[in-house]
């Protein structure tokens, strides 16, 4: 009989005790705080500290998540990039809310961020589809993300030769017409610092009538 890694799994366990988050320590915009969380992921050298984990849901509120890349935010949301066409595009469309959760474990840190969501205009979004590396930009027109290819990957790779030859002569592509950028537009926040004996800090914030309220929330 092979071995239990059940039992494996069940006994992993990690003390956290990196540092703590006390209610006086966080900005009073909860994006200023998020920003200082990101640079410091940032200076740590945690891999890939702009990836997120974007959760969204149908209309009958089956859920589905993934993760994505943010490639900006400022007072107005977030933002990150994606075909309309593909499973959370379409969810979006369908239901405009969505959930993000940053994990930067090496700092024993969490974000959660909740809130609607919408596009953002063809001007933005093109400006950072030409941005990109030329082959990203071929791979956007190749893929019709999230249906059904062959297992041998030959329709995809016909499509990527194709788009190749066809733009052989240019750095920048057209953008794409189901291809774009979406905007979280935050109504929650919470800030979770890892603590010894599972006694983590959780600091939420809600935007109440123009103002964002800040609560401690028992681990």
């Amino acid at each position: 009989m092979g071995k239990d890694t059940t039992t494996d799994i069940q006994n992993l366990r990690e003390d956290y005790r990196a540092s703590k988050l006390e209610m006086e320590m966080v900005k009073n915009d909860p994006l200023d705080q998020f920003g200082i969380w990101m640079e410091a992921a940032i200076r740590a050298k945690v891999s890939e500290p702009n990836a997120m984990t974007l959760a969204t849901a149908t209309p009958e509120g089956i859920p589905s998540a993934r993760t994505v890349l943010l490639k900006g935010y400022d007072k107005e949301g977030l933002v990150f990039y994606t075909n309309y066409d593909s499973r959370k595009g379409q969810e979006i469309e369908n239901n405009p809310h969505a959930c993000l959760v940053f994990c930067w474990l090496d700092l024993q840190r969490q974000v959660r961020i909740n809130g609607r969501i919408e596009r953002i205009s063809r001007k933005d979004s093109l400006a950072y589809f030409q941005s990109r590396p030329k082959s990203s930009q071929i791979g956007a027109w190749a893929s019709p993300q999230s249906q059904i290819i062959r297992d041998d990957r030959s329709d995809l790779e016909t499509r990527e030769a194709d788009i190749k030859a066809r733009y052989k002569d240019t750095e920048q592509l057209p953008l794409p017409p189901n291809w774009g950028g979406f905007r979280i537009i935050p109504a929650t926040y919470e800030f979770w610092q890892g603590r010894t004996s599972r006694l983590h800090d959780r600091i939420f914030y809600q935007l109440e009538e123009k103002i964002w309220k800040r609560s401690r929330l028992a681990p």
